[in-house]
Parts: structure tokens; C-alpha cells; sequence
């Protein structure tokens, strides 16, 4: 008889029960986790500081590494090796003061046993609830168990709470009572009879979405599987982003100039300077603008109703950010693309709706925005935000919590105060953008708002949906919280009907928000009912959030 040497586990000790376990999911790039570092060890120091009084001692689950200067989990391989350290009945805290990879620490966490926390601090200095979130949402995706909670200095009541119910019994429960399934006879008949027929065409002719380098920025909840979205009627066109680059080398210097020259004369304000590594430059700009008229020529080969750029993997070493291409393609009005071959005007008249990172949830939200407000006649300029941050704000109006929703540059104009007046483009941060670039920079102008959210829970595709208004701050105020986020980007500042900071956050499925105009409150509610209509009838299961009238507010 053949013998063989069988392997054998060796499970890791267990940990005892008034301790955890903590790590830290961090960036795939070196200078973003050096650079963020010394805010992620503010914050598990409060952290632990935290829990100890709780009488649970908080043991780091990997070290600081001194010669890459941080104490991140910094790749999926090396997510898998901490993993195999750590007891899988452990008490585990994932804690997250800045963006991170989720899929760092997805195997680990598909197979953990133990409770799960994920936890934030309070904070817009870096994107921290941005990563909390789309944790969260990745979790969710691959039906894992989690808590979570977040906190500004954690000595809040709310936190310590919450902490307590966790230690206790495994779990925090929050409030999620503004989030409730939709109920067809509340949709007014008009607006439920556009939904279904949108749904029945969009199944009957269907659409794709373009998609560069699916998953390559690690989102895993940003990926719809194929079984979803087919019986729905779109498609994915799978698109390589090394082609993308073959394509803007067909791009004439003389095409992109005259892009520039046409921004130019709409007062965009580009800030330009000489050192590339630091500023921006001319050189960079016309770079982004071949990869906006590659793009859209691209949309057009492939048959695209909707495209994504996953920039950050990969182009990032090639060539300046996506962010500039993205906000023009969202938008109706911007520099006209004409085929190679042909010189006919491409899209013409259309805006091409661009969901950043190729975020699959917010492609197809996008589509279905584009569709609805369109049939409305209405301005169809739709985009992603992170939901960066927020603080109650007393004056000008307004007394209530107001979000700020910022994303790099995927703003369409339409959407700024002063459409492309009042744009800038500064040059994206170095220890993201190596190569540089600009944004479309610019505060979003006051008024009503849709919001939205697609993602997947249950094997299921679901959608979110509310109401809100885009608010003015004084300029003061805009600036602080600019300079407490990141300067070179655009932001939104919201408020949300009838959901509060801590309900948004225990709910929401995404890092990314969706959100679209209307020229006021009556216009909004029919275009939301549509969309809601539209949703159901495609099958994905529609959940209301906040105050939402069937009439006219």
C-alpha cells in the first residue's frame, strides 16, 4: 500500500476571551500607506485606549514594518499569510483610517468564525469611511456576518454602545428603520407605466457596459456577476486598459489641443506649472484629453451605453489620471469627438456615462439615470461620489447634518456652480497620481437631488433610493472642509431627507453614492418613482430611504 505524507493545519492559539485581534487593510501603493500611516496609529491608539477601559485588550494581528515605514496589510498574499495567525473563532476588529483594498483581507474574513467589527474614526482627513464602506459592502456581497461602528475620538456615547453590545453578544444593531421595501401602489400610475416600459425596452434591446480591466482595483462588491445583469438585458464588454492606451497614440496632438482650446473658452481655469512631479502641466492635460477622445471612441467601436476606468492599477504608471475624461464623458455639453476614419461627431448632443473605478453598481445606476431622466427631458448628467465625510452645520439656512460627498474628478459640469466657469483643474495628489493630471474641480451647484445606490446582498441585486438637496455653504465653510478632505477635488455638500448621519452609515452598501438632478422637489419625486418603477421591473428588489412623497413636496 502506497503511504503518503498528509498535511496537517496547525491552527494558531486562541486568544483569550477578554482579547482581539485587530488589522489593518491598506493601499496596493507604497506612498499612499506611508503617507496615511500616522493617522491609522492615532487611531488604534484610541481605539485600544478604548476597549481596554472595556476591560478587552486589543492585540495587532501583524506588525509595523520598518522598512516599507507602515503597518498596513498592503497585498491580497499578504492578507492570506496574516490570516493564517490569527484563530478563526477570534474576536476580529478590522479597523480603517484611510482607503484600502478590501480584497487585502477578504479571504481571511470569508472564513473567519469569530465575531467581525469593522470600524472607522470620524474623520475626512483621509478616506476612511470611504474603505469602512466598501468593507462593508464586499462583506455583505459574500453574505459574511460583520458589525461595524465609527467614531470621532471613541468616547462618544454612541460608540462606546455600540462596543458594549458587541463584547456582549457578537453583534451591533443599529437603527435602519428609514430603509423600507418599495410598495408598487404607492408609484403614481404615469411614472410606474415609463418604469416598466424602460425596463421591457432596455431587456428587449439591451446595453453594455464598457468596463476596463474588471476588478483590478480590488472592489469586489464594485463587481456584478454576469447572471445578474444578462437577464436584465445588459451586457459587459470587457475591455483592456493596455488598449486604451493603444488607442490615445492614434490621438493627434491637433485633436487634443482643440479639446483644450474648447475648455479654454468655456473658463475652465487649469493651474498650471513646470514641475510635473509636483504640478500640473500642459503636457499632462493633453495626455488626459487623448484618453477622453480614445474613450469615446472606444464607447462607440464596442457599442457602449456606459464606461469605466479603473485608473489607478496599471495606467497610473503610464500615464496622467482618468478624472478629466471622466467628468467631460458625463456630461451632455463637452469638446466634440469625431470617428478617425469618418470625422462624424460621436455621441453628439449625449452625454456617455462614466462610472468611476468601474464601479459595476454604479454603471448600471448610471444607465438606468440616464434613461429616465432623459425620457423626463431632463439634464441626464449623472455621477458617483465617495461618501467622504460630515458635520452638522448651523447657518446660511440650513440647520441639519450635511454630507460631503467628494469623488476625484467624475463631476460633469452641469453639475458645478458656474457649469464649466466655475471649474478648475489642479493636479491630483502625488501619493495617489504619480504622473499627475487634473481634476474637474468645482462646488456642486444648490439643488434637488435623487441619490441612489445598486448592490448586491442575498445573491440578489438591490437599489437603494432617496431624496435630498444639494445645499450652499458660505465659502469659509467650503474651504475648511475642503482643506480637512482633499482640495483637488470636486464636492458635493448634501443633505438627506429624512436619514440621519448614523443611519447611512449602518445601511449603505458601497463606498460610492449616485446621484442626479432635478429642477425642483415635484420633478424629483416623478423622476425617483420612475426609477423605482423601472428597478422593480427588472427584478432587482427596491428599498425606499428617508421622506419620500408620492405627491408634490
Amino acid at each position: 500500500m502506497a503511504e503518503y505524507a498528509i498535511p496537517k493545519i496547525d491552527l494558531p492559539n486562541q486568544i483569550g476571551e477578554n482579547e482581539a485581534i485587530l488589522i489593518a487593510s491598506g493601499d496596493l501603493r507604497l506612498s499612499a500607506n506611508q503617507m496615511c500611516w500616522p493617522a491609522q496609529e492615532q487611531m488604534e491608539r484610541g481605539l485600544m485606549a478604548a476597549f481596554e477601559k472595556e476591560g478587552i485588550r486589543v492585540l495587532r494581528g501583524h506588525p509595523f514594518d520598518p522598512e516599507e515605514k507602515h503597518g498596513f496589510i498592503s497585498s491580497q498574499r499578504m492578507g492570506m499569510d496574516v490570516f493564517k495567525n490569527i484563530h478563526p473563532d477570534a474576536r476580529l476588529i478590522v479597523a480603517e483610517a484611510v482607503w484600502q483594498y478590501s480584497y487585502h483581507v477578504l479571504a481571511g474574513l470569508r472564513d473567519h468564525r469569530g465575531p467581525i467589527l469593522t470600524i472607522a474614526n470620524w474623520s475626512g482627513q483621509w478616506p476612511g469611511l470611504v474603505g469602512l464602506l466598501n468593507l462593508n459592502a464586499s462583506l455583505t456581497k459574500m453574505g459574511v456576518s460583520y458589525s461595524t461602528i465609527w467614531s470621532r475620538d471613541f468616547t462618544d456615547d454612541y460608540f462606546l454602545q455600540g462596543v458594549r453590545q458587541w463584547i456582549r453578544t457578537g453583534r451591533i444593531v443599529h437603527d435602519t428603520s428609514h430603509a423600507r421595501d418599495l410598495d408598487l401602489q404607492q408609484i403614481p400610475q404615469a411614472e410606474r407605466a415609463l418604469g416598466r416600459a424602460l425596463a421591457q425596452k432596455l431587456q428587449f434591446e439591451k446595453a453594455i457596459l464598457g468596463i476596463f480591466d474588471e476588478g483590478c482595483m480590488g472592489m469586489y462588491n464594485a463587481i456584478l456577476e454576469d447572471e445578474l445583469l444578462n437577464p436584465i438585458g445588459v451586457y459587459k464588454e470587457r475591455l483592456s486598459q493596455s488598449a486604451l492606451l493603444a488607442e490615445m497614440h492614434s490621438v493627434s496632438d491637433a485633436e487634443a489641443q482643440n479639446a483644450r482650446a474648447w475648455l479654454d473658452a468655456k473658463g475652465v481655469r487649469f493651474h498650471t506649472g513646470k514641475d510635473g512631479a509636483l504640478e500640473l502641466t500642459d503636457d499632462q492635460i493633453l495626455n488626459q484629453l487623448k484618453m477622453y477622445i480614445a474613450v469615446v471612441r472606444m464607447a462607440d467601436r464596442f457599442g457602449c451605453d456606459a464606461i469605466g476606468i479603473q485608473y489607478q492599477q496599471g495606467l497610473k504608471d503610464m500615464v496622467p489620471a482618468s478624472d478629466l475624461a471622466e467628468g467631460l464623458l458625463n456630461n451632455v455639453d463637452r469638446p466634440p469627438v469625431c470617428h478617425l476614419e469618418t470625422r462624424k461627431e460621436l455621441f453628439a448632443g449625449r452625454a456617455i456615462p462614466h462610472f468611476n473605478e468601474a464601479d459595476e453598481g454604479s454603471g448600471l445606476d448610471a444607465l438606468v439615470t440616464n434613461l429616465i431622466w432623459s425620457s423626463l427631458r431632463l439634464d441626464p448628467a449623472t455621477t458617483l461620489h465617495d461618501i467622504r465625510w460630515g458635520e452638522h452645520y448651523s447657518g446660511n439656512g440650513i440647520d441639519d447634518f450635511v454630507w460631503l460627498f467628494q469623488i476625484s474628478g467624475a463631476v460633469p459640469a452641469s453639475h458645478l456652480e458656474g457649469g464649466y466657469r466655475g471649474a478648475s483643474s489642479d493636479r491630483q495628489p502625488p501619493m495617489y497620481f504619480p504622473l499627475g493630471g487634473g481634476t474637474l474641480k468645482g462646488v456642486c451647484k444648490p439643488g434637488e437631488i435623487v441619490w441612489s445606490r445598486v448592490f448586491i446582498m442575498g445573491g440578489q441585486l438591490h437599489a437603494d433610493l432617496g431624496r435630498g438637496r444639494a445645499v450652499s455653504l458660505p465659502a469659509d465653510e467650503i474651504n475648511r472642509r475642503w482643506q480637512a478632505t482633499t482640495p483637488e477635488w470636486p464636492m458635493m455638500s448634501a443633505v438627506l431627507d429624512g436619514v440621519t448621519r448614523d443611519q447611512m452609515m449602518a445601511r449603505h452598501k458601497a463606498n460610492h453614492i449616485n446621484v442626479a438632478y432635478a429642477p425642483d422637489p415635484a420633478t424629483a419625486n416623478r423622476a425617483l418613482w420612475a426609477k423605482a418603477a423601472m428597478f422593480n421591473e427588472m427584478g432587482i428588489l427596491v428599498h425606499l430611504c428617508g421622506r419620500i412623497n408620492s405627491k408634490e413636496d
